[in-house]
């Protein structure tokens, strides 16, 4: 085991390029954050019922679309939410938050509502949660998930730290997006899913704007709202470290899986198990 009290290897770009751009994707901000439950996914953390009537708005990230909640959303229906899947444009983070503000102002049943986001997703509910009313938003809950604060740019939370074995793997094209080479998506993204599912999930990828990972974000809702925050500790697209530092700050209650970046696919009842404590404790 790594010493958490250790600081990790600074790693400082030595160009400016698109892949440099979007190393976001990657970076250690702090090691050992205090405070953080571990365990293994055993399917029945946080699982009893409760927080019913609570509406779950789900966030997808880039490489993905709504569908990647597909494993987590016949959970929580089960347990009586309402839940709404978006389908990200990936073009702008403002264009993006913009989108979801609408959809949870006109799509979203009245009532209180739980933000869940995967990946990029995790910036884009960070925006939204913002505009809402007192009590409409009631959670936030980042799963392999980004959280910038005010002011940040998902590329300057990983551009000083070296990049994640992920970025060796994006191809742009012409148009200024990148798509995540689909021989090596299945380890790279998804390692702890059957190969076949991974190969399904990269031929069906969501490829997003570069510039999205240089769009700087706005207020940050996890300053105001109470936050949970699923750690991949296998993650290969999003530092592990990087995870816990974003968590640390918002001060989320965490845990962590041995999970690849693809969490809400390989692990849905660890994030299903969130979203549901997020919901019981806002809707009391």
């Amino acid at each position: 085991m790594s010493d958490p009290t250790k600081q990790p290897t600074m790693f400082r770009p030595t160009r400016r390029s698109v892949m440099k751009g979007v190393a976001a994707l990657a970076g250690i901000a702090a090691a050992g954050a205090p405070g953080v439950r571990v365990f293994a996914d055993t399917g029945d953390q946080d699982n009893q019922d409760g927080g019913r009537g609570v509406n779950v708005l789900l966030v997808h990230g880039v490489w993905v679309d709504g569908s990647s909640w597909s494993h987590v959303i016949p959970i929580l229906q089960e347990r009586g939410h309402t839940v709404i899947a978006l389908q990200l444009n990936l073009r702008s983070l403002a264009d993006d938050v913009a989108w979801a503000r609408h959809v949870l102002a006109e799509r979203v049943p009245p009532g209180p509502t739980v933000l869940a986001g995967h990946s990029y997703g995790g910036a884009v509910i960070s925006g939204a949660g913002t505009s809402a009313p007192p009590g409409r938003v009631i959670g936030l809950v980042f799963a392999s998930a980004f959280a910038p604060d005010a002011g940040e740019s998902l590329g300057q939370l990983g551009a000083m730290f070296r990049p994640a074995p992920a970025l060796a793997h994006l191809q742009p094209d012409s148009q200024g997006f990148l798509w995540f080479d689909p021989a090596a998506f299945p380890a790279n993204f998804a390692q702890d899913l059957p190969v076949e599912e991974a190969q399904v999930v990269a031929a069906a990828q969501r490829p997003g704007a570069a510039e999205i990972f240089t769009d700087v974000a706005g207020p940050a809702a996890w300053r105001t709202v109470p936050s949970w925050n699923l750690v991949s500790t296998l993650d290969r697209a999003i530092n592990p470290d990087l995870q816990r530092f974003m968590a640390r700050r918002a001060n989320a209650t965490t845990i962590e899986v041995a999970s690849s970046h693809a969490s809400i696919l390989s692990h849905p009842n660890a994030v299903a198990g969130l979203i549901q404590a997020a919901a019981r404790a806002g809707g009391r």
